[in-house]
């Protein structure tokens, strides 16, 4: 067994955007680590194929499939079951695959990367002793809520004010898994578990920039050893990230023959869905204000539109089942972004100056929500928290006077500049945290 390369430990957490960034992850670092370097990339069956069948010919990418907890025989479970069937099977899933690994390369590994969520890493780390990187797919803000999870439990008001943070926070707008009855269920107890071992981490990536959350940044500095935003990736990697064929829809064109930030965009995910209700008063408050628009709504979001609505609304919108939503968002006539405040929308939003309308879901989505309206302003949160055709009308309208909507372009206009900053060549905070990174990867081989 040698120790004479590289060899690399990458363990995804195989739910919602998760696996994907860190194969981007792996994309960004892999031109500035000697040649001979070995990735082994550990992930369950299912997601694996997801996220490879899109980046094809990943040569120096070992593919492993870990045990998703499902039984021989059994039928595929689905959302919050497959979850859980999934973290039950950790973390010996994971270690069985790495010796697997270890064997048939030949190659002690020398480094973990993993996400986050997955804290046992860094008792795999210790036996190893080599360095546990932990990275955080979505942004500092909802991080630290994770990490002051005690201090929020043992708060019994309806308002929190948490060190880090410039404006007072709902208990409404924590994850479910913080606030939950008890952390001993499997994902309160996974994220419990995290906040308690992070830590040990030698250092937390996160697919950020620290301009964004600045003082959100320096206490997070002042418990982990080490917090490198290297973000947003979308920025750095997008020139890998687009698609020749990725408008088969028209919708560039389209847009082309659009006035200068007329278009609403809307898309909530690969995960979410709309309840029926909300599909229709979206539908009608657009039929209402005839608000030119591009709607990423799967089959059966469209079975549930309006009867004729289809039809009516050709001249002056588009549905589509799948949307290039980078190409999209960087449209000169793109005016507004309604979004589920996935962490990767969020930062897509902010990187291509779009405002936004949040309908949060699950997960940090809520807190995303609280952070686009009432700090980063350069949004707002859908009123009531679902949609009906008049808060619809409402929302939209706000992004197109001279007013409130002038002034959340501004902001996000200013929040997109400091990104761009962030991940300049030369001197931007992201760019410099990654060659920290690199050098944390590249210089050490296991004893």
């Amino acid at each position: 067994m040698t120790t004479s390369q590289l060899h690399i430990a990458l363990l995804a957490f195989p739910f919602g955007s998760h696996a994907a960034p860190l194969l981007t992850l792996v994309q960004k670092i892999t031109p500035f680590l000697p040649s001979n370097t070995i990735f082994s990339f550990f992930n369950t069956s299912n997601s694996n194929t997801s996220i490879f069948s899109k980046t094809p010919n990943q040569e120096n990418i070992k593919i492993y499939n870990i045990w998703d907890g499902v039984k021989q025989g059994n039928e595929t479970p689905i959302g919050r079951e497959a979850i859980e069937l999934f973290i039950h099977s950790t973390p010996t899933n994971f270690e069985t695959s790495m010796r697997e690994a270890e064997e048939e390369t030949g190659v002690k590994f020398s480094c973990i990367i993993s996400d986050a969520f997955l804290w046992f890493s860094s008792e795999f780390a210790n036996k190893m002793n080599v360095p546990w990187i932990a990275f955080w797919t979505a942004g500092s803000c909802s991080l630290s809520i994770h990490l002051y999870t005690d201090l929020i439990r043992s708060n019994d008001e309806t308002l929190l004010n948490i060190p880090g943070f410039s404006s007072t926070l709902k208990m409404s707008d924590m994850p479910p898994e913080v606030i939950a009855e008890s952390l001993k269920g499997p994902m309160p107890s996974m994220l419990h578990n995290m906040a308690l071992n992070l830590h040990k981490a030698n250092a937390l990536v996160l697919n950020s920039f620290e301009e964004l959350d600045p003082i959100i940044n320096k206490d997070l500095k002042s418990k982990l050893q080490k917090v490198l935003n290297i973000g947003p990736l979308v920025i750095s990697s997008s020139s890998s990230n687009k698609d020749a064929n990725s408008d088969e829809s028209g919708c560039i064109e389209w847009l082309d023959n659009q006035k200068e930030r007329s278009v609403v965009y809307l898309s909530f995910g690969t995960v979410t869905t709309l309840p029926p209700s909300e599909i229709i008063a979206i539908a009608q408050a657009l039929e209402d204000k005839k608000i030119p628009f591009i709607w990423s709504l799967r089959d059966n979001g469209v079975k549930t539109l309006p009867k004729g609505f289809f039809e009516r609304s050709k001249e002056y919108g588009k549905i589509i089942s799948w949307a290039p939503q980078l190409e999209i968002l960087a449209h000169r006539s793109v005016g507004v972004f309604v979004t589920h405040c996935g962490w990767n929308s969020i930062l897509e939003g902010i990187s291509y100056g779009v405002p936004m309308i949040c309908r949060p879901f699950f997960g940090d989505q809520k807190m995303n929500s609280r952070m686009v309206e009432s700090v980063w302003q350069i949004g707002l949160q859908i009123e009531g928290g679902n949609f009906t055709k008049s808060g619809t009308i409402i929302a939209l309208g706000t992004f197109f006077d001279e007013g409130k909507g002038k002034v959340l372009r501004k902001n996000v206009e200013g929040l997109k500049e400091k990104a761009l900053e962030a991940v300049k060549l030369d001197n931007g905070s992201s760019i410099e945290n990654f060659k920290v990174l690199v050098e944390l990867i590249k210089c050490h081989k296991p004893t």
